[in-house]
């Protein structure tokens, strides 16, 4: 019995040493496992950090704003769109000296927005790869033409008026007038009145009146017309021709014939084409006008005023210099043949050294 029993108490302890055993063991084992996940936590992100993308995928976009002139455009607002995320926009202004900048961007495709007061806003595009500090270069912003193309609720006759207020601006090499060119994509014909005031503006310009004296100074040296004499008479008779040749040309053939027979006075640049085809426009547009319906037609205003202003020259040219029709004939040919060269030149050369002109704008008839 006693020795059952202590087999059985020996049996007792063997199991609660057992199941003591057992637990240490369990908790040793969780003990081991909270260790090592405390450890991996710990290198977690040592191991993801060279597969995440970092600041140093980021990039940068600067740029200068400048005007048609290449002057620097201050306050201007440039908006940043990137094609992976287009509802989210970032808003840059540039400083005094046109320059922006947009830091930490991320790559890709992306989009600039570029506005400011007093000019037509513009877009511009790029792509910037990881860590590209992008340089936008040099944006330059077209002026805008407000007066004409904002004014949607205005007269045909406000419109015109605007139209011939900017010609009336246009100065070759910023001296010479050049008011008898239209370079708008969409010329509204001019009232009567308007085409005697464009007529009226050039007579009454202090560049016509030096452009006559240096023409009776060149006739008096050669002694053109020499029944007007030598001498300040002589001079002053030339000038009084010379200019009376450019009032009966500009009013009877710009002004009272165009208003007679509804035609537009103005060349209108083309621009656009091949050298040949803006070659035979300008040669062409000395014998055909638009009319004020918008067609072209035979240059009837040109051609007879021409005829007529030669005409009337004989009324105070000198007797031996009249040659009656001959004079007129040869001086209407003549005119006719100088606007041709007039229009070529204003079709290659003209708009090149005539500033301030709209830069983004390419005219056509």
């Amino acid at each position: 019995m006693r020795s059952s029993a202590k087999r059985l108490l020996y049996i007792g302890r063997d199991h609660h040493r057992g199941q003591r055993a057992a637990i240490c063991l369990a908790l040793s084992l969780s003990f081991c496992g909270l260790l090592n996940c405390a450890h991996a936590q710990q290198q977690t992100p040592a191991t993801q950090l060279p597969n995440s993308p970092g600041q140093a995928s980021l990039g940068s976009i600067t740029g200068i704003i400048t005007d048609p002139d290449g002057a620097e455009v201050p306050d201007a607002h440039i908006t940043l769109t990137l094609d992976t995320a287009p509802s989210t926009q970032r808003v840059a202004i540039s400083g005094s000296d046109g320059r922006f900048s947009f830091a930490d961007v991320p790559p890709g495709s992306f989009k600039l927005a570029i506005s400011a007061q007093g000019f037509a806003p513009r877009q511009t595009s790029g792509a910037l790869h990881p860590g590209e500090s992008y340089d936008a270069s040099q944006i330059t912003l077209p002026t805008a033409v407000a007066s004409i193309n904002m004014q949607v609720t205005a007269s045909q006759e406000d419109v015109a008026q605007a139209q011939i207020e900017a010609q009336e601006k246009q100065r070759v090499l910023g001296v010479i007038p050049n008011f008898y060119v239209s370079y708008v994509s969409d010329p509204v014909p001019l009232t009567s009145r308007q085409k005697f005031q464009l007529g009226w503006k050039t007579l009454f310009d202090p560049v016509t009146f030096a452009a006559t004296g240096l023409i009776a100074g060149i006739q008096q040296a050669n002694n053109t017309f020499p029944g007007y004499g030598q001498g300040s008479q002589g001079y002053a008779k030339r000038y009084a021709a010379s200019y009376g040749n450019a009032v009966f040309a500009t009013l009877i053939g710009n002004a009272i014939l165009p208003a007679v027979l509804k035609q537009d006075p103005r060349y209108f640049y083309k621009g656009t084409g091949t050298t040949r085809s803006r070659a035979f426009y300008a040669i062409a547009n000395a014998v055909i006008c638009k009319g004020d319906n918008g067609h072209w037609q035979p240059n009837y205003s040109g051609i007879l005023g021409s005829a007529a202003a030669g005409g009337i020259s004989n009324l105070y040219y000198p007797a031996a210099d009249r040659n009656g029709a001959t004079l007129t004939i040869e001086n209407t040919l003549i005119g006719t043949g100088g606007t041709a060269i007039g229009n070529l030149f204003q079709e290659f050369l003209i708009r090149k050294l005539t500033p301030h002109l709209p830069k983004s704008e390419e005219p056509t008839p």
